[in-house]
């Protein structure tokens, strides 16, 4: 089975950031994305989908990402449901964020630098893309066989 959901768009409003009574971090926003045909009168719908994320990247998105900033959430689909204050049954569906990307450089929105992206834990900044881990200097790499995996 798969439950994989892959969204790019803009977020409704800052993100809510909050912490569990264990310290944990987790964010909350809406993602607009739009849909890829027109309605009658020739308008795009958007729909608008709630996002979680979880952790050092919740902490992340709350620090970098505003209201108008374009992001790429890659996740899971989650349903629950909890008794709401009139005792009704309250159904809930969101995208549980595993990365975020933030898809816009600083000058657009003005609030992260160009190459900074998001993942789960972790973050990566290339200050010179031309100095990349692997180059083309045509210089052998040098393996151990113990350290090959076969």
């Amino acid at each position: 089975m798969m439950n994989r959901v892959i969204l790019v768009g803009r977020l409704t409003k800052d993100p809510e950031l909050r912490y569990t009574p264990s310290g944990v971090a987790v964010a909350t926003f809406t993602l607009a994305v739009n849909r890829t045909f027109t309605n009658q009168h020739g308008e795009r719908d958007a729909d608008f989908i709630n996002i979680v994320v979880w952790r050092k990247p919740a902490e992340n998105v709350a620090n970098f990402l505003k209201k108008g900033s374009l992001a790429g959430v890659d996740g899971r689909v989650q349903t629950r449901s909890y008794e709401g204050q009139d005792g009704k049954r309250v159904y809930v569906t969101e995208v549980v964020a595993e990365s975020v990307q933030f898809l816009e450089p600083k000058n657009a929105q003005g609030h992260f630098p160009s190459d900074f992206k998001q993942n789960q834990g972790n973050s990566t900044q290339q200050a010179n893309p031309q100095k990349q881990a692997y180059s083309s200097d045509s210089k052998p790499v040098e393996i151990n066989e113990d350290d090959l995996p076969f």
